[in-house]
């Protein structure tokens, strides 16, 4: 079972703590890293955590 408490970083709107459970898409990027998209808890936005 995955554990959906892992957390991705901050949301640039608000600060709040973005977990695993708000996870929208991941993707690889041009350079070979990971990106994510994810919803913000707090203020619903669609985000990059950071």
């Amino acid at each position: 079972m995955p554990d959906d408490t892992q957390s991705l970083g901050r949301c640039p709107n608000c600060d709040e703590r973005i977990t695993t459970a708000w996870v929208l898409v991941e993707y690889e990027r041009d350079d070979g890293t990971e990106g994510i998209w994810a919803e913000c808890p707090t203020c619903e936005d669609v985000v990059a955590p950071e």
